[in-house]
């Protein structure tokens, strides 16, 4: 019986760290931007420099934010968010505004998923990702797949060696062997894996996080959250609203 717990171990162990592998290697693959294209090249709009840090998460908490300094949008606490104006100025304030629904009222999760996916935000990502300064949407979703596949190898190989073990009759040999060889591949790719594909997981390309190093935060509020999130917001009620 443990030889079949051993067997889905090393099958998930080989099967996923094989394709981060291979995931890894395209990602390297990619060409390297024209030196025109990337850093010193121009400077980022509130709206870059929110994607290169956070994503479309934080691009919709900086147009809510915004929004709401402008009195055009009332955040509640509560993680609600009311429009009132319905006019944006820009497609990021469309896209957000529409989120609110026909009812210009939503809840600032449900704003936040649907805004994510408008075409105003990935015309951001590709414009960022043409640019040399944030890495391409597919690149960054297989390998985060990838990551996320061989973690979870990490726990059927964990599973399959404790039911194994649980299993065996007492006077049988030792078997734990069987699964530590499998859990030591599955742990030393993922390491690897940090080191050698973790800036595909990112946002921002190395080109881009030295755009954003270069941005001067205390220049503006917005600027602030942009980079480092709500946290950096000083009013304690837009915090709690946009921690939902």
């Amino acid at each position: 019986m443990w030889v079949c717990f051993a067997l889905v171990a090393w099958a998930a162990a080989l099967l996923t760290c094989g394709r981060l592998v291979l995931v890894g290697s395209v990602a390297a693959a990619q060409p390297e931007p024209e030196p025109a294209q990337v850093r010193g090249a121009r400077e980022l709009t509130l709206y870059e420099a929110a994607f290169l840090a956070g994503g479309p998460r934080r691009v919709v908490d900086v147009t809510l934010v915004a929004l709401a300094r402008e009195r055009r949008l009332l955040l509640a606490h509560t993680g609600w968010a009311t429009v009132v104006a319905p006019e944006g100025r820009d497609p990021v304030e469309r896209a957000v505004i529409a989120a609110a629904g026909p009812g210009g009222q939503n809840t600032i999760p449900a704003i936040r998923a649907a805004a994510s996916a408008a075409d105003a935000l990935r015309d951001l990502d590709d414009g960022l990702a043409a640019a040399g300064l944030a890495v391409p949407a597919p690149i960054r979703s297989a390998v985060r797949a990838a990551v996320r596949h061989v973690r979870i190898a990490g726990v059927v190989v964990l599973g399959a060696g404790t039911a194994a073990l649980a299993l065996r009759a007492p006077e049988h040999e030792p078997i734990a062997g069987w699964f530590v060889l499998p859990l030591i591949l599955v742990c030393g790719c993922l390491a690897i894996a940090r080191l050698e594909v973790g800036d595909y997981t990112r946002w921002a390309t190395p080109d881009g996080r030295g755009l954003l190093a270069t941005l001067d935060e205390a220049d503006s509020l917005l600027t602030g959250l942009a980079v480092h999130g709500p946290a950096a917001l000083p009013d304690p009620e837009m915090r709690a609203a946009l921690a939902r």
